[in-house]
């Protein structure tokens, strides 16, 4: 009786090549189209919102920063304050001290003079125009960043005669919005004096109140209206990386006597206060996009699940012709984060083109940024594998014998 020899075969189970993994992942995508759309339109939507809610403020940032870059963010307005208010004034010598003021690139002074302006001699004195008659030193475009709409504006060689430079809503209320070149200046009067216009400025929006003003020369001011050569308001541009140290020593400097009737105020600081509600604003709408983000994570994992209900007998015929529990496994969660990944891409895509329109139609620059679209889709791949962490497992579970089972 001859013996009989058994030998052992070792059967190690086939690995799946990455790009087969894939097209098996991509393989429900395929079959079920419309549903994979459907699924995958949570996803598109919570990424779009992410984008669209980072894209529009930072685009909006943006220009606010050249809007700021261009008036000038290191600007600084003193303030002379006192329980009187015909007191409120600085010494004589204010603006000169604080032009000493190393970091200091520019200095100007206004004061007001009290006086009323109007087109003619005939008004009472109630009848005023609202346009406060500023006393100017004339580098104040330089300090305010300011510019002229037309005409020219005051200069040492005009200082001492009897011309007036107008802010925009002043030029407005008296109707003198253009000065010609070649043409007669108009005239308006002026506590009982006629000053020739000479120029008109452009708006200022960090400094509104020169818009209603209406600027005569120092000189001028002191030899027709009275004016004691006592400033009422400092406007000061320092070196940006200075200012909070210009901004602590100006109270002393200008007013020594009395540094706390000196109130120093940044205009630029209701701009970077509007750029805050923006950042709150986005706080709110990214919370938004999360949710909407989970919602999708949700109908992947739904869509998922019901996938695996359906394609049981696949699942136990490639059971029973030797795939392992670890193929099943990598099947459907490729197939989960291929979904969330389609998703994310149509999200991204979304975003960035009603980023780039809403700016367009603002006049912003385009802002997308990158390190968004980015966590954009890294998000989305994460969703959808954690989506199908449950169904991949429950499939790779059923047996060849309860997959091919007819429920």
């Amino acid at each position: 009786m001859s013996a009989t020899t058994y030998r052992t075969v070792d059967v190690r189970p086939v690995r799946l090549h990455p790009l087969e993994l894939v097209s098996l992942g991509l393989l429900g995508i395929r079959t079920r189209p419309m549903r994979a759309v459907l699924s995958a339109l949570g996803i598109a939507l919570g990424i779009a919102t992410l984008v669209v809610v980072t894209g529009i403020p930072a685009a909006s940032q943006r220009a606010l920063d050249a809007e700021l870059e261009r008036l000038g963010p290191n600007l600084l307005e003193v303030s002379a304050t006192a329980a009187d208010a015909e007191d409120a004034s600085f010494p004589p010598e204010a603006v000169s001290m604080a032009a000493r003021i190393r970091p200091v690139e520019a200095a100007a002074g206004v004061a007001n003079t009290h006086s009323t302006v109007s087109r003619n001699d005939r008004n009472g004195d109630a009848d005023y125009s609202g346009v406060a008659v500023l006393a100017s030193t004339d580098n104040l475009l330089d300090a305010v960043n300011a510019g002229l709409s037309s005409g020219r504006f005051l200069d040492p060689a005009m200082d001492k005669q009897p011309t007036v430079v107008l802010g925009s809503v002043a030029a407005t209320r008296l109707g003198i919005t253009r000065i010609d070149r070649g043409a007669p200046s108009p005239l308006v009067y002026i506590g009982r004096h006629w000053f020739a216009v000479i120029g008109v400025l452009n708006p200022t929006p960090l400094t509104p109140e020169l818009d209603r003003a209406a600027f005569v020369g120092w000189d001028a001011a002191r030899a027709k209206l009275a004016f004691d050569g006592r400033s009422t308001v400092v406007y000061v541009r320092a070196q940006e990386s200075e200012i909070d140290a210009v901004r602590d020593v100006l109270p002393a400097t200008l007013n020594p006597q009395l540094p706390g009737r000196a109130q120093v105020s940044r205009p630029s600081d209701a701009l970077a206060a509007k750029r805050a509600t923006h950042q709150v604003f986005s706080s709110l709408l990214l919370g938004l996009a999360a949710i909407a983000l989970l919602v999708g994570g949700v109908g992947v994992a739904n869509t998922m699940i019901v996938s695996v209900l359906e394609r049981r007998r696949d699942i136990g015929l490639r059971r029973a012709l030797g795939a392992n529990r670890g193929q099943i496994r990598g099947q459907f969660l490729t197939e989960s984060v291929a979904l969330s990944g389609l998703g994310g891409v149509a999200g991204t895509l979304l975003g960035a083109a009603a980023t780039a329109g809403y700016a367009l139609y603002q006049g912003w620059p385009i802002v997308v940024p990158l390190p968004t679209m980015a966590a954009g889709l890294g998000g989305a791949l994460v969703v959808g594998a954690v989506a199908g962490v449950y169904p991949a497992v429950h499939a790779a579970r059923l047996t060849p014998t309860q997959a091919l089972a007819t429920t």
